[in-house]
């Protein structure tokens, strides 16, 4: 099977699994490790077709499946929230940059102030599930953002 199908089922499963676990985020990076964080850049940029594109840095260790940075736009007047991409994260305890990118609607999202959740989550194998993948969530963020034009 080819790899891209594979990545955006694991991540369209880990946003899943996001949605469902709202109050795994907070208003500040929340670690497992103190080594494990994922910041988000204050301005995300939109272009004028609706191509959003969120940044940040990501730091973890010790994963056994695959991990990816996760991220969702919102807006105060919407209870909507809208995946931006995933990127898929190495975990060797060192900083990296990453860049998730999604287009939209130019309808959907308004330029202004925002709110963003990224997520570093694992899909870990679990043995006595036979390898059955569940999420492990490394760090966490919420955060408001400004939504500027790109």
């Amino acid at each position: 099977m080819p790899l891209r199908p594979v990545l955006a089922t694991a991540v369209g499963t880990a946003l899943l699994l996001l949605v469902a676990a709202p109050s795994a985020l907070a208003d500040s990076d929340v670690t497992a490790e103190t080594k494990e964080t994922v910041t988000v850049d204050k301005t995300v940029r939109m272009t004028a077709d609706g191509t959003v594109t969120v940044g940040g840095t990501y730091s973890c260790v010790d994963s056994a499946g695959p991990v990816f940075v996760s991220v969702s736009v919102g807006q105060k007047a919407s209870t909507t929230r809208y995946a931006i991409g995933g990127t898929l994260a190495v975990c060797d305890g060192k900083k990296h940059r990453w860049e998730n990118k999604s287009k939209h609607s130019p309808a959907t999202l308004k330029h202004g102030k925002a709110d963003v959740e990224a997520t570093l989550v694992e899909l870990r194998p679990v043995d006595g599930l036979g390898g059955l993948p569940l999420p492990h969530f490394h760090a966490a963020l919420k955060k408001d953002i400004t939504l500027s034009k790109a």
